[in-house]
């Protein structure tokens, strides 16, 4: 027995925990489940947005601090989790607010996935590939044994490499053969509403945010991260890897939070692009306040 959800979704910076909180607080029988691949770390709080302590007081979250930052969480992980946090929802006989910006994650919670297993070994070889010839080699394997996972694929990006090539060779099946077909949208019972801004204004409020990360402690936080031996998924988050180079001697301060805004800015453009593909979210196009254009539609969708 699931309970009524609605998603709240979006680029970062462009409002849904706002929003979610407004909605939640109006009355008492709402949760807040993260939808967020980074809020699940303990400590990882500053860069990662996650919500004070007094608004998980006001309102019950789940999907939070559920593990330490040395330990790997994949979406096969999370959506274990997510199932528990709904069953416990659901018993209370309370709504779930879906809320967060993490694309995969979010059609785990609004869909369900067919997801792929790990294979450590064959990734720790794939890995030692990669440093040994370089990143495009291994791209350019993928292209010859899935074309449509490696055209989504920077063909930089070690990490999402590595993973396709290492389901490829451990499971026998295309790396774009799970996920139930991310280019498939069925009709479902998960009302989605999106927070869409103009892009130079969501611009403007990362480099707000990222610079009151920084007022705030944010280097601080890395730094206690970096001294725990972070996993490596921990390590790539935006923010946190810019600031581990600053700390370990191969950039300046100013150099690390420029590079954090300007890639933040970047992801936000590759999380609308992923989230626009999607023909059954409702999207807001917010102008200057996103909790009072888009706070009520998204309690009209609560039962």
């Amino acid at each position: 027995m699931l309970p009524p959800r609605v998603a709240i979704i979006g680029p970062t910076a462009s409002g849904k925990s706002s929003v979610a909180m407004w909605v939640a607080r109006q009355r008492d029988d709402v949760d807040i489940v993260s939808v967020d691949s980074m809020q699940v770390y303990r400590s990882m709080d500053i860069g990662t947005a996650k919500p004070t302590a007094d608004e998980q007081r006001a309102v019950r979250h789940h999907l939070i601090d559920l593990v330490d930052v040395d330990v790997e969480f994949t979406v096969s992980t999370f959506a274990d989790a997510l199932d528990d946090a709904l069953a416990t929802i659901a018993s209370s006989g309370h709504s779930a607010l879906l809320v967060g910006g993490t694309g995969l994650y979010a059609r785990a919670a609004v869909d369900g996935l067919d997801l792929a297993g790990v294979w450590p070994e064959i990734r720790q070889r794939l890995e030692d590939e990669a440093s040994a010839g370089g990143v495009r080699a291994l791209h350019e394997r993928l292209m010859a044994l899935d074309p449509e996972a490696a055209s989504r694929m920077e063909p930089d990006n070690a990490r999402r490499i590595v993973r396709a090539l290492e389901v490829i060779e451990g499971s026998g099946r295309r790396f774009s053969s799970f996920g139930g077909g991310l280019d498939r949208y069925p009709e479902g019972a998960v009302p989605q509403v999106g927070l869409r801004w103009d892009r130079s204004a969501l611009a403007d409020r990362i480099a707000v945010r990222v610079q009151s990360m920084m007022e705030h402690g944010f280097l601080g936080e890395v730094a206690r991260v970096l001294a725990a031996g972070p996993s490596r998924t921990a390590r790539q988050a935006l923010g946190y890897r810019e600031m581990i180079d600053h700390l370990e001697g191969r950039s300046s301060l100013d150099e690390a939070v420029e590079l954090t805004i300007r890639r933040t800015r970047q992801f936000s453009v590759r999380q609308e692009r992923w989230f626009r593909r999607d023909p059954r979210i409702t999207w807001v196009d917010v102008l200057e306040d996103p909790v009072a254009e888009a706070g009520p539609i998204v309690a009209s969708l609560l039962p």
